[in-house]
């Protein structure tokens, strides 16, 4: 069992989801039970599945649960994407987030392979 508090791949995805939330109050308001909606379960996703897992008995279901927020995050990613696609939001409005996005990709993926 991990303190949660104390993983900095949970505390980067919880700056991650106020920054979504930040972005996402810019989008149209047709889209609130749309795409921004879609875009708000993602990135709670990520961290709530980091710290699920952090919760549990064994690194294999730690493990788990990384993967799971892994896809979470690239799910994340191609709404974002989709949202300067479809001209909802400017690419720079978006650009350090998608940074972020990266950044806690490659934090998971380190990340489950030394708790192997």
């Amino acid at each position: 069992m991990h303190k949660v508090e104390e993983l900095k791949i949970w505390q980067k995805s919880i700056e991650l989801a106020k920054e979504v939330y930040t972005i996402v109050s810019d989008l149209p308001k047709d889209e609130k039970f749309g795409l921004s909606s879609q875009i708000k379960r993602c990135t709670i996703s990520i961290a709530s599945n980091i710290a699920e897992g952090a919760g549990r008995n064994s690194n294999k279901e730690f493990r788990y649960f990384l993967g799971v927020a892994n896809g979470s995050s690239y799910e994340l990613q191609t709404q974002l994407i989709l949202t300067y696609e479809l001209n909802l939001i400017a690419k720079n409005k978006i650009l350090s987030v998608l940074n972020l996005i990266t950044e806690i990709q490659k934090m998971n993926y380190s990340f489950q392979k030394s708790i192997a």
